[in-house]
């Protein structure tokens, strides 16, 4: 008996969700029972999984197996493709940005994969186009040549094989001559009782375009390591390759699990890193890597650590920590640091430009978090705008792209004498001056603002969204500032957030700001400065290809 055969008997390729091989069995889930032969009828039939389960050992050329199922994964996939045709469509709604990347429909999440190969700008998300909901993720991809507008290309993966039926996780890629190449985590659940299984998995391109899956090239977990266990991240160090990976040890706690490849297939455990921090939080997502002015720091999202003020009370966070890398490939890690101070800012991964320069961009979104406005509109979540990276006298500087100046409209002058303005627009960049004890608030209409202040007994900087149309997460975000005459802020707005670079890119708060599509007014109280102001352009949407 073949594996055709057996999808044959189980109703044809377009009655089948999935097909699984856990220990020495074949299961395959079914969409419908009706359809199934008088002998698939007589095996081991899950009636609330709607799982078939054979023997393997009914396949008679065992040789063939492995080709069998990637085959049978690509006949899949196709359909996948030809299903999620209908939610590639953009839904319309008031919360759309103008010049962020947002799905379709859908669920957006984590960016992967963003590299620069062969003369443009790939990104990668994970998306879930029917719901908004996380499950069985694909990942959408996108290319550009400027960072600012971007083409949507075919999805590069969707969740067809037995090693990422329930989802291709997070990775990076790496460019290799002609051949880019997509490390990923696959993504499987078994039985009932939904025991994870994660493989860290390779699909390659020659075209940039379509992909072919190789397989796992980690099938199995580091020692001590739960399933918790993803989002690889590969870098050339020392003439060799790296892999770095989000793990949870079996005494749930988070840590950064890291292998060595001479060729990008065969993969050998180093080393489990990260003791140094201690009790860091149960899970660590996520991993980058890059070097700033001769310093190498690796980004890690450690879940369940103390959140830096007392109004964040998501578990989830991400930030940076300097690295060591010994010659043995193990890394030391040390002065962990927030890479943003807002609400919304998840799973960074950056890339180096072609002129040397660190640009970095996140979900601007949390994992709990998916009760937005938008969701009513069948989609939900955005990511960050990019932003620039650098290492200065000890200090890690985040600004955004140079870039985004195209998308300049005509500057806006704002009279000196008066403290409220109609824009007109939510699509803005405000450059301002704020003195300790005065408030700005933003996105306002009669129904609702956006707060930002600066509280002088604290020398604290809030923002607050509590007047707005937000759902679920936090209201309040608060961070200390040094002792200063005044406050520097780089606000950088769309239809339905606003990124705040503060004090030369210092610090950064990101917030998802839900207002009707009236709330176009600005107004402040205390000595505000508006140093300038410009409407800003809508970039390319990223669903036209």
């Amino acid at each position: 008996m073949s594996l055709f055969s057996i999808i044959k008997d189980c109703g044809g390729i377009h009655n089948i969700q999935r097909v699984l091989i856990p220990d020495s069995r074949i299961i395959i889930e079914i969409h419908e029972f009706e359809l199934l032969s008088a002998e698939a009828k007589q095996q081991a039939y899950n009636l609330t999984l709607k799982q078939v389960t054979y023997q393997q050992t009914v396949i008679e050329n065992k040789d063939e197996f492995g080709a069998q199922l990637l085959e049978i994964g690509q006949l899949i996939s196709d359909q996948q493709r030809q299903d999620i045709t209908p939610y590639t469509a953009p839904v319309e709604c008031e919360f759309r940005p103008d010049w962020h990347i947002s799905p379709p429909q859908g669920l957006l999440n984590d960016p992967n994969g963003f590299i620069y190969h062969q003369g443009q700008y790939h990104l990668f998300y994970q998306w879930y186009p029917y719901t908004c909901v996380h499950k069985d993720k694909y990942w959408a991809h996108l290319t550009s040549k400027d960072l600012v507008n971007w083409q949507w290309q075919p999805v590069a993966l969707t969740p067809s094989d037995w090693f990422d039926s329930y989802g291709v996780f997070s990775g990076h890629a790496i460019s290799q001559d002609d051949l880019l190449m997509l490390f990923y985590t696959g993504n499987v659940r078994i039985g009932e009782q939904r025991d994870r299984h994660t493989t860290q998995c390779l699909a390659t391109s020659t075209d940039g375009i379509h992909f072919t899956k190789q397989g796992p090239v980690v099938p199995e977990l580091p020692p001590g390591v739960t399933p918790h266990c993803r989002d690889p991240k590969v870098i050339r160090h020392n003439d060799r390759w790296l892999m770095l990976l989000g793990v949870q040890r079996e005494d749930e706690i988070g840590r950064l699990a890291i292998y060595h490849s001479e060729d990008l297939k065969t993969w050998t455990f180093i080393a489990l890193c990260g003791d140094e921090l201690g009790d860091f939080g149960y899970m660590w997502e996520c991993p980058d890597f890059f070097t700033l002015n001769q310093q190498d720091f690796i980004v890690i999202g450690p879940q369940g650590i103390r959140s830096p003020d007392k109004s964040h009370t998501a578990p989830h966070h991400n930030g940076i920590v300097k690295a060591q890398l010994e010659t043995s490939g193990k890394a030391l890690l040390s002065d962990f640091q927030p890479l943003d101070y807002g609400f919304d800012f998840y799973a960074p991964q950056s890339l180096e430009t072609p002129d040397g320069r660190r640009i970095m961009c996140a979900w601007m979104g949390l994992p709990d978090e998916i009760d937005h406005p938008s969701a009513d509109n069948g989609w939900v979540h955005q990511l960050t705008t990019m932003r620039e990276l650098s290492y200065d006298n000890g200090a890690l500087i985040q600004k955004p792209i140079k870039e985004l100046a195209t998308l300049r409209h005509t500057p806006i002058v704002l009279s000196k004498d008066e403290t409220s303005f109609d824009l007109h627009s939510k699509a803005f960049e405000l450059q301002v001056s704020m003195q300790w004890g005065s408030v700005l608030r933003l996105h306002q209409s009669e129904s609702g603002y956006c707060e930002i202040r600066l509280d002088s007994a604290s020398r604290r900087l809030y923002i607050d969204r509590s007047n707005t149309l937000i759902r679920e997460g936090d209201t309040v975000r608060e961070m200390s500032l040094a002792e200063s005459d005044s406050v520097q802020l780089h606000i950088f707005s769309d239809t339905s957030s606003l990124e705040v670079f503060i004090n030369e890119g210092e610090a950064v708060m990101s917030a998802r700001v839900f207002t009707d599509k009236n709330s176009t007014q600005l107004s402040f109280d205390g000595d505000v400065q508006i140093q300038a102001c410009w409407l800003l352009n809508k970039a390319s949407a990223p669903f036209i290809s």
